[in-house]
């Protein structure tokens, strides 16, 4: 801690209390670079005993980044675990499982650590922000929203009917929300079938 570089800690087996130490043994030297791992001890680790949802605690409790030190099977976890907030994975790597060694069975060969980097790349992209409403790509498809539309010739000052109006695509006229409202409304020109309802033709 005290050489001020970077820490990156497995918290594999270690308590709470453990961890609030260790971290106050690092910072109390002025080193606040810091990676919590979560992790499970087992080699190879259940999903089951993942226990991911501690990933955003240990963020929230100690302020530093976190991230997952994995032994399970695949890539599935570790690409989960980056949606809850990781930012380091750590997986264990093979040339060749066929080539055996104490870790062989859950370390992961070139073509799969390539597909690991990949998808968590495609699930830390798609945390985004906090976001409502329509995105900018969102946008281009509102057009495909039900509206209201006339689907009979009206003349001028003629009342709208269940009959004159209904709700379809695309997106140009009123929301549907409008339609009661509209009932029982004159039209104030003659209209054509197939005309988007605009409060234009209202009045």
């Amino acid at each position: 801690a005290e050489t001020g570089k970077p820490i990156i800690m497995s918290t594999g087996m270690a308590t709470l209390a453990e961890l609030d130490e260790a971290v106050r043994t690092i910072r109390a030297t002025g080193n606040d670079q810091i990676v919590l791992l979560k992790c499970t001890s087992t080699y190879p680790a259940e999903p089951t005993d993942s226990n991911l949802r501690t990933i955003p605690h240990l963020k929230e409790l100690f302020g530093c980044e976190v991230g997952l030190s994995d032994h399970t099977l695949g890539i599935g976890v570790a690409v989960a675990a980056v949606a809850l907030g990781a930012t380091v994975i750590e997986k264990h790597f093979t040339l060749s499982r066929a080539e055996g060694g104490v870790d062989a069975a859950f370390s992961l060969e070139p073509h799969e650590m390539k597909l690991l980097v990949e998808e968590t790349q495609r699930a830390y992209q798609a945390l985004g922000r906090v976001q409502y409403g329509p995105t900018e790509a969102e946008k281009k498809s509102l057009v495909y929203r039900r509206s209201l539309y006339f689907v009979k010739d009206m003349a001028a000052g003629e009342i709208i009917t269940p009959e004159c109006m209904r709700s379809i695509r695309p997106g140009y006229g009123l929301p549907p929300k409008y339609y009661d409202v509209l009932l029982g409304k004159r039209v104030n020109q003659a209209i054509e079938r197939g005309t988007p309802v605009s409060w234009a033709h209202i009045g």
